[in-house]
C-alpha cells in the first residue's frame, strides 16, 4: 500500500492552509483537513466486504477541473510534481498499489469524499478528476477508474487505487501488481488517441521508475510521418538508453506526426549528458523539449 496525499495534505495544510490548493475564494471547507483513526490500513473487516461485481465501473463523462488538487507546481517530501495541462494520449505502465479503510470517508485532494468501494485513484499528474482504464498487465483484467486523489509519493508507483479496484484487478492480496494506465476521452468512452493505442504503450517504462523531475525535462530525438519509423527507432533506442523512450503522436497544422521523446530527467545535468551521448550515436537532431 502508499502514503496518498490524504495524510500529506494533513500535513502541508497544518503550515499552510492553501499551499496545495488554486487560487479560490474561501471556504468553510478544507479538502484534507480531516485526521485519521485508524494507524495501518488495511481492506474493509470480512463482514462489510461487498460483491465487486455489483459496483458499477465509473462513466466517463466530460467534467470541469476540480476545484481543488490542480495547483501546479505543488512540492511534497522536498520533491516539485507538475500536473499536466491535458490527460490526452497518456499512457504508461508500472506498480500499482491502493488505499482503504484508513482514509475510507475522508476527503482526497480534490475535495472530494474517498470511497474505498467506488472504482477511484490517486495519481501524481494527471488533471483532477481524470478517467482511465487500468489493466493487470499480469491477468488481462481491466476496469475503468475516475482519478480524483494525488499520490503515490513512492518512487516505484504509478498509481494508487481504492480497494474496489484493486480488488476488481485481484492485486488487493499482494498489495502491489503491474498495470498499464491509459487516459480515456470524454464521454465517448474511448482510449484516447485509439488508433496509436498499441504504438503509444510500446517500450514506456513505468512512471515508477522514474518519478516526475523538478521541470519535467525531455529530449525529442525526432518527429516522423509514419508511426512505424518511429516505433523501429523506440525499440532502438531502448535497447541502449536506460531512460523512458515514448513515442508521442501530435497533430501540426492538420498532419499527424510522432514524436520520440527520451525522460523525463531527473536533473538538466542528465538530460545534457544524455543528449551528448544521442548525438555521438549518430542523432544530431536530438533537442531538449518540454511538455
Amino acid at each position: 500500500m502508499r502514503w496518498p496525499l490524504l495524510i500529506l495534505v494533513v500535513i502541508a495544510l497544518g503550515l499552510s492552509a492553501c499551499s496545495m490548493l488554486p487560487e479560490a475564494p474561501p471556504s468553510t471547507e478544507t479538502p484534507g483537513s480531516d485526521r485519521y483513526e485508524q494507524e495501518k490500513d488495511s481492506g474493509p473487516p470480512p463482514s462489510e466486504e461487498v460483491d465487486i461485481k455489483k459496483i458499477p465501473q465509473p462513466e466517463p463523462i466530460e467534467e470541469e477541473p476540480s476545484r481543488y488538487g490542480n495547483h501546479s507546481p505543488y512540492v511534497v517530501f522536498g520533491k516539485t510534481y507538475h500536473v499536466l495541462p491535458s490527460a490526452e494520449g497518456y499512457v504508461a505502465e508500472g506498480i500499482a498499489s491502493w488505499y482503504g479503510s484508513k482514509f475510507h470517508g475522508h476527503r482526497t485532494s480534490s475535495g472530494e469524499t474517498y470511497d474505498m468501494y467506488q472504482f477511484t485513484a490517486a495519481h501524481r499528474s494527471l488533471p483532477l478528476p481524470t478517467f482511465a482504464r487500468v489493466t493487470n498487465l499480469d491477468n488481462n483484467k481491466s476496469i475503468i477508474v475516475r482519478i480524483n486523489d494525488r499520490g503515490p509519493f513512492h518512487e516505484d508507483r504509478e498509481i494508487d487505487l481504492s480497494w474496489a479496484a484493486a480488488k476488481a484487478l485481484e492485486i488487493n492480496d499482494k498489495g502491489t501488481g503491474r498495470v498499464r494506465v491509459e487516459t480515456i476521452a470524454g464521454n465517448k468512452g474511448t482510449l484516447a488517441n485509439p488508433t496509436n493505442k498499441n504504438i503509444s504503450a510500446i517500450g514506456v517504462h513505468a512512471a515508477a521508475e522514474s518519478p516526475p523531475p523538478p521541470a519535467e525535462l525531455y529530449l525529442q530525438v525526432g518527429a516522423f510521418r509514419e508511426a512505424h519509423s518511429a516505433q523501429g527507432l523506440q525499440s532502438k533506442l531502448l535497447q541502449s538508453l536506460s531512460h523512458p523512450v515514448s513515442i508521442r503522436p501530435y497533430d501540426r497544422q492538420g498532419e499527424r506526426l510522432y514524436r520520440l521523446w527520451v525522460g523525463p530527467f531527473t536533473s538538466e545535468n542528465s538530460r545534457t549528458r544524455t543528449k551528448e551521448e544521442l548525438i555521438n550515436m549518430g542523432y544530431p537532431n536530438t533537442v531538449n523539449a518540454t511538455p
